[in-house]
């Protein structure tokens, strides 16, 4: 982590108790740290972000990391979605840039962070960052929990979607499009601060309601957002097994 020269970047990572699937799943040990822990260190290691706070609800977030130093941010229990969590955390930290880093993904890659907040310094005119990384798994593609994205040759988004896209409409053209079209979207999020509690106040919208998408609430409000491109694969911690996986890669040396 270092300091930025003209734009001060902080990472904000959300650390929800709740959870449907997975209660508690941020404070789950992973190791010999608990999940968001991981992602608090990973965090750290993007050099255009200048801090990271972890922005909680709950007293057992804070006993859980307690003994690692990680400065929290607390919230009201009642936002509904992680970008409120974050517009509120953002409004306590002098920022010209927040990034959002989910706190369920214990090896999510400082280089991609970066590279999502290097769109935003590169261009001024841009409100909003994200990632993508191509993806050619049938399975994957047809997954609608993997969420897909496509963007104009200036790599903005054009749209979002649970849904294949694009539609390949030639037989004769799938094999070959389909090993270089499709892309997995990665859910980092960089905004610029004004635009970030801009985007926290906007109604949801049409389409994300369809495709339960938040993101989509910034296309159909005319907004640009910036996708760059990784290899990172996202390993979140959405289940126990999930959980036990993770750990399993741990042991063997093949993360973290």
């Amino acid at each position: 982590m270092a300091a930025n020269d003209h734009l001060r970047v902080a990472a904000i990572i959300p650390a929800r108790y709740a959870s449907t699937r997975f209660p508690g799943k941020v404070i789950a040990m992973l190791g010999d740290r608990p999940v968001v822990a991981h992602t608090y260190a990973r965090a750290c290691g993007a050099t255009l972000v200048d801090e990271v706070v972890v922005a909680t609800d709950d007293e057992r977030v804070v006993e859980a990391l307690a003994p690692y130093n990680i400065p929290i941010v607390m919230t009201r229990p009642d936002h509904p979605s992680g970008t409120d969590r974050i517009a509120e955390a953002a409004a306590a930290i002098e920022a010209d840039i927040i990034v959002n880093v989910q706190g369920d993904e214990p090896v999510v890659d400082p280089h991609t962070i970066d590279a999502a907040v290097k769109a935003l310094l590169d261009d001024p005119s841009i409100p909003m960052g994200t990632a993508r990384r191509r993806i050619t798994d049938a399975d994957l593609i047809a997954n609608p929990n993997v969420v897909k994205v496509i963007t104009d040759i200036r790599g903005r988004a054009i749209y979002f979607s649970r849904h294949p896209i694009p539609f390949i409409r030639e037989e004769a053209d799938r094999a070959a499009a389909s090993a270089e079209c499709y892309y997995q979207h990665i859910g980092l999020y960089v905004f610029r601060r004004d635009f970030l509690f801009e985007y926290a106040r906007m109604a949801p919208t049409p389409l994300e309601r369809l495709e339960r998408l938040e993101q989509l609430r910034v296309l159909e409000n005319g907004h640009a957002i910036a996708v760059v491109d990784t290899d990172y694969v996202s390993l979140g911690i959405d289940t126990p097994e999930d959980l036990a996986h993770v750990n399993a890669l741990m042991q063997a040396g093949k993360v973290l």
